[in-house]
């Protein structure tokens, strides 16, 4: 009798214990130190990508491409890359967003959106956005971008280089793209806010798409948020700037930093915009 007491009460025990353990791992939160990228909030920003510790990620409008175009000592000295491959991503981020690439140098970097992820080596803290609009090509990096800001070397379809002023040429330029470096576009005959180019029944919006968004959820710190808009066409809801409808171009193929579209038909008809473009005529 008491042998059968004694197999009992260990059974129940490892029974307990199995349980136990299965609760465990059914609720188990990894420690901050596996989380490669969260968010954190901003009084100023917003909310902004940083990794476990809290120390801000930047993006750097050189790199549209989605390639670094920090290679040198001293821009690497202050901006260090941001690497870290295990680990997850936190609440409010989609892990479909990260990526891999292999610098120059041979060294590896994470990605968010294809935009190279950085540090800014005068952020001492956790928190700090000491980088943030940085020589009005760094930005804090940000999940919810309407819009972002490229610079670089205009290229046409033509395979010409084409300064700002749309001359052959070289020397970068700073234009804006979406959230992900595709490169968008004003058309030179549109009005405030009407485009003036779109048919009816879109039969050309495959040459220059619509950029369709409905909201303007945040803007890089150097533009202003109120210089954007949307405008109705046909029942489609596009976005504009300064009163210029936005578009794509079809032969950019979606390409991240592509600017075909500004040779396309002749330079000048189909300009890049940025803070610094007129506003559309009425």
């Amino acid at each position: 009798m008491k042998h059968q007491l004694i197999v009992a009460t260990l059974t129940l025990f490892a029974l307990t214990s199995l349980f136990s353990c299965k609760k465990d791992t059914n609720t188990y939160v990894p420690p901050a130190a596996q989380v490669r990228v969260k968010l954190s909030d901003n009084a100023t920003l917003g909310k902004v990508l940083t990794d476990s510790a809290g120390k801000t990620l930047y993006f750097f409008s050189i790199d549209a491409n989605g390639n670094s175009g920090c290679t040198s000592a001293g821009c690497l000295t202050a901006w260090p890359v941001f690497y870290k491959e295990q680990g997850s991503v936190a609440a409010g981020l989609d892990s479909a967003d990260f990526a891999t690439i292999t610098r120059t140098d041979g060294n590896k970097q994470t990605t968010y959106k294809g935009w190279p992820l950085y540090y800014y080596n005068l952020d001492a803290n956790a928190g700090d956005v000491n980088g943030e609009a940085v020589g009005g090509v760094w930005f804090v990096a940000k999940p919810d971008y309407t819009v972002m800001l490229a610079k670089t070397q205009l290229v046409g379809h033509d395979g010409v280089q084409y300064t700002s002023l749309y001359q052959p040429g070289t020397g970068a330029t700073l234009f804006i793209t979406d959230d992900r470096g595709r490169t968008l576009y004003a058309f030179s005959p549109d009005h405030f806010n009407t485009n003036k180019f779109t048919k009816a029944d879109f039969s050309n919006n495959g040459v220059w798409p619509i950029f369709e968004k409905a909201t303007i959820a945040n803007v890089p710190s150097t533009l202003t948020k109120t210089d954007f808009a949307t405008t109705n066409v046909f029942g489609r809801t596009q976005l504009t700037f300064k009163g210029w409808p936005l578009y794509y171009f079809g032969q950019d193929n979606q390409v991240r930093g592509s600017t075909k579209g500004v040779s396309f038909p002749a330079p000048g008809v189909w300009p890049v915009v940025n803070g610094s473009s007129t506003v559309a005529p009425q």
